[in-house]
């Protein structure tokens, strides 16, 4: 009976142990539970954020879906034409060695039949059919280096869906880690104001960018010129269509080139399809003054009249420097030639100094008085002797400033050729690296300095400095607008002054090699255009000279 009670007991004991751990188990899960449900019911907790990996997709997606985005868009590869076996994307043969073997062509299968006997058309190959509305619904189309590797985009297109700037912030964080990325284009994405001034401070930040296309966007602000920046690294950039004013042109030519500074990045770019008139041609014209770097400009379809015509004619050929310019110039010859003349020692006192004894501020005070008077004195001198002193500043220093800008004068003029020569190669298959081989040509040349037109050698003529004009710029186009005869002339003129500036010294570039003048307010057989077209035919970089024969005569 004893044994009984003992083995009672312990089997008692046994059970209690087994009920408390059941207790503590279920207290410990609601426990855990209730720790989770505060943290659901606790949305102002600020999450961790979130470093983006370069993976375009992964951090687009994930950075969406913590602004609680309802719809993200999907990122998807770029359409592209079918390709036929056997052949390259550029329509050739593969006549690479060391092909793997092909696996042999296995017959095509018996066509279906339907319950009549007759034979069922096959589903196409060429394409794919896909839900009506899916092309509408917003998406992120992407170029890739390898589709295997997700972070090798390089190119990036939005096409006609608004991007406002929750998604363009968005953008901000995930573009500057993608390491390869190098072209973006937002094609009629309703950009605003904000927007643009994002994107602007964006490119910065991108390590390969060089090229932006925003076609089709109409913004009111029309601060267009933020995207041309000192530190933008844009080389491409398309704005057609884009509603630009003479406003907008008005900032874009500050920004292409000023006294103060000029863009030393830029040098393609399309302004066509605006509504552009004289005063906004004239504007552009002040930037491509002290501008050396852009080589293409199109104004196509605007509203640029002979005005505007002859204002950009005026600084393909030469022009007289303003009284801001030959301050500037003035400036740049004495920091050159004394640089330390501005510079005071340490522990000297300058002019004026409360510090300073009375006696030697009276005499620096007596000082002034001299050189204002002689400042009055020269005000008074009827012949001009500041523009004579210039005159004979620029002969004395004639030799010594063409020694030393040779080689910047040479670097530009490559680079003008060189670029004509990628133009007319286009379509090869050395394209890309001929362009990057000409990049490094340029680079070396130049030595990374950058040509100051104001120090160019002037000509004294009739009381002003008149320098050579902008030789750089190599295509323009100017179709589709209003020039009549007076602005073709003008523009003649220019191309006859720099096919002779040309026969002298080729230093200092090559002038424009293509000028597009269709549609205007003169008949293309107006002897103004037949001469304009024989003068630039030889020039462009497209023509072919006819075969001669034996005798050295044109078979043409």
């Amino acid at each position: 009976m004893k044994g009984m009670a003992n083995a009672k007991l312990s089997f008692q004991s046994v059970a209690n142990k087994i009920k408390m751990g059941k207790k503590l188990e279920k207290g410990l899960k609601e426990k855990n539970a209730s720790a989770v449900s505060q943290d659901e019911e606790n949305p102002n907790k600020t999450p961790e954020p979130y470093s983006c990996t370069g993976n375009f997709q992964a951090d687009f997606t994930e950075l969406c879906r913590r602004n609680s985005m309802t719809y993200i868009p999907p990122i998807i590869p770029r359409a592209r034409p079918p390709t036929v076996m056997g052949h390259t994307e550029s329509g050739k043969p593969d006549k690479g060695k060391g092909k793997a073997p092909q696996a042999p062509v296995e017959p095509d299968p018996d066509p279906e039949q339907d319950l009549d006997g007759e034979g069922v058309e096959a589903p196409p190959k060429t394409f794919t059919m896909k839900d009506k509305f899916e092309y509408f619904r917003p998406s992120v189309q992407v170029e890739m280096e390898n589709f295997d590797k997700p972070d090798t985009v390089t190119e990036i297109y939005i096409r006609g869906w608004k991007i406002v700037e929750p998604i363009m912030e968005i953008f901000k964080q995930c573009w500057p880690k993608m390491a390869k990325l190098h072209t973006i284009n937002l094609w009629n994405c309703g950009l605003s104001g904000e927007v643009i001034t994002i994107l602007a401070s964006t490119i910065t930040e991108i390590p390969e960018m060089r090229n932006l296309v925003l076609d089709g966007n109409t913004v009111v602000e029309e601060n267009w010129h933020e995207l041309m920046g000192e530190e933008s690294p844009i080389q491409n950039l398309s704005l057609r269509h884009c509603g630009i004013t003479d406003k907008g042109a008005e900032q874009i030519g500050q920004a292409l080139g000023s006294t103060k500074r000029c863009n030393t990045k830029l040098i393609s770019l399309n302004l066509s399809g605006n509504r552009i008139t004289d005063v906004g041609a004239e504007h552009l014209a002040l930037g491509l003054r002290m501008n050396r770097n852009l080589m293409s400009l199109s104004l196509a379809s605007n509203f640029i009249g002979d005005k505007g015509a002859s204002k950009i004619a005026e600084i393909l050929s030469r022009f007289p420097l303003t009284h801001e310019e030959v301050v500037e110039r003035r400036k740049h010859f004495s920091e050159k030639d004394f640089p330390e003349r501005n510079k005071s020692p340490p522990g000297s006192r300058r002019d004026g100094s409360k510090d300073r004894p009375a006696s030697v501020r009276s005499q620096s005070h007596m000082d002034k008085d001299k050189k204002g008077s002689k400042a009055s004195a020269k005000k008074k001198d009827p012949k001009g002797k500041d523009a004579k002193e210039e005159e004979k500043h620029d002969k004395t220093k004639k030799k010594e400033k063409e020694d030393k800008t040779l080689t910047k004068k040479e670097s530009r003029g490559t680079k003008a050729s060189i670029a004509a020569d990628t133009k007319g190669n286009k379509g090869k298959g050395k394209g890309k690296d001929k362009t990057k081989q000409a990049a490094q040509e340029v680079e070396d040349l130049s030595g990374g300095e950058v040509v100051n037109p104001l120090t160019d050698v002037a000509d004294f003529i009739d009381g002003q400095l008149w320098v050579s004009g902008n030789r750089v710029l190599i295509n323009l186009n100017l179709s589709r607008n209003k020039i009549a005869e007076s602005g073709m002339n003008n523009l003649l003129k220019a191309m006859q002054y720099q096919t002779t500036i040309l026969m002298d010294n080729k230093s200092g570039g090559t002038g424009l090699m293509r000028i597009a003048l269709l549609k205007n307010k003169i008949s293309p057989e107006h002897d103004v255009m037949r001469k304009l077209n024989d003068i630039m035919l030889h020039k462009d970089p497209y023509y072919k000279q006819p075969p001669q024969t034996p005798d050295g005569q044109s078979t043409t």
